[in-house]
C-alpha cells in the first residue's frame, strides 16, 4: 500500500500539468495567429506597438511564442505525465537529480516571466493579459518548486535509454 501512495501523483503536479497545458494551448493559438498574419490583425494587435522593438512585424515574435511558450510547455506536460527516460531529453537538464519534465517546467515558468518582462520593457504595459501571463509564469515556477512536486519528480536510479520508455 505504501508503494502505491508513494507513486501517486501529488495534487500540485496535476495542477502544474493543467497550467502547462493551458499555457501551451494559448501560446500556440497566439503564436500561430501571429505567424499567419504578421501584421497582428488576426489578434487585433497593432504593428505600431512594435515601434521600439527590433521587429517590423509579429512574425519572429510569433515563431518564438509558438516554440518556446507553446511547444515546449506541451512537451513538458507530456514529460510530467509519462515520465519518459530518454538521454537526449536530458541534454538541457541542469538538475541531474530531477526528471527532465520537472526541469523543463521550471524553465517554462522562467521563460514566461522573462517573455512578459521584456515585452513590457520594449512595448510598455498595454493590456491586463500581460499581468495574467506574468502570473501564470510565477504560478508555474511556484508549483514546480513545491516540495511534494520536487520529491515526486526526483530521478530514480533507472538507466536512461535511447528509446521511449513504455508510453
Amino acid at each position: 500500500m505504501g508503494h502505491i501512495l508513494r507513486n501517486r501523483k501529488p495534487f500540485g503536479a496535476i495542477l502544474l500539468i493543467i497550467i502547462l497545458i493551458f499555457q501551451s494551448i494559448s501560446a500556440l493559438y497566439g503564436g500561430v495567429m501571429l505567424i499567419l498574419d504578421p501584421s497582428g490583425g488576426l489578434l487585433q494587435m497593432p504593428v505600431v506597438s512594435l515601434e521600439n522593438s527590433p521587429f517590423t512585424n509579429f512574425l519572429i515574435p510569433g515563431m518564438v511564442l509558438t516554440l518556446l511558450l507553446g511547444i515546449i510547455p506541451a512537451f513538458t506536460a507530456f514529460c510530467l505525465i509519462k515520465r519518459p527516460r530518454v538521454k537526449w531529453v536530458n541534454l538541457l537538464n541542469l538538475y541531474s537529480d530531477k526528471h527532465c519534465g520537472w526541469t523543463y517546467s521550471l524553465y517554462t515558468g522562467l521563460m514566461l516571466i522573462i517573455w512578459i518582462t521584456v515585452q513590457v520593457a520594449i512595448i510598455g504595459y498595454g493590456h491586463i493579459i500581460q499581468t495574467v501571463y506574468a502570473s501564470v509564469g510565477i504560478l508555474i515556477t511556484i508549483m514546480t518548486l513545491l516540495p511534494g512536486v520536487m520529491k515526486y519528480y526526483q530521478k530514480e536510479d533507472e538507466p536512461e535509454t535511447g528509446v521511449w520508455r513504455t508510453l
